[in-house]
């Protein structure tokens, strides 16, 4: 073993974040570590719905989307290191609440994030999960750049 043992990679299933996938496989295979890919299915989604939604039919594609997602950790880790074992969860709450929960629950070592690198008015009205992770998390968090391509 290295100096990881678990490794936490959060997706939200945009093509960007497959850098971050990427990095935390090559970090656990140097490790000899174990990925645990995890999807937040955010309750804050639900919010701006019309009434007259399909709740069962939005959880639905929404639950979809986030198997696809952690399905695509599994398929990236065959394909850059297939002897990293990968681990996979769909949670639902508010995201960086969640990704820290899952983080301790498990005993993570490190959570390997990407960020989209937002500043100004678009950091201000969407927030960062990333930033947020790393002001909760007592746990190192190592912030991929995604989407610079």
């Amino acid at each position: 073993m290295g100096a990881y043992e678990r490794i936490l990679v959060p997706t939200d299933g945009s093509d960007g974040v497959e850098q971050a996938i990427e990095h935390a496989i090559e970090v656990a295979a140097i490790n000899d570590a174990e990925v645990h890919g995890i999807y937040v299915l955010s309750t804050d989604a639900y919010a701006g719905l019309a009434m007259e939604s399909s709740w069962e039919s939005v959880d639905r594609l929404l639950r979809e989307d986030a198997e696809k997602a952690v399905a695509r950790v599994r398929d990236i880790a065959e394909t850059v290191d297939s002897t990293v074992s990968v681990e996979t969860a769909v949670v639902e709450g508010k995201p960086s609440r969640e990704i820290v929960r899952y983080a301790e629950e498990v005993d993570c070592d490190l959570v390997v994030m990407g960020t989209h690198g937002r500043g100004g008015i678009d950091r201000l009205l969407l927030g960062s999960v990333a930033e947020s992770v790393i002001r909760a998390s007592s746990i190192p968090v190592t912030t991929v750049p995604v989407g610079s391509e």
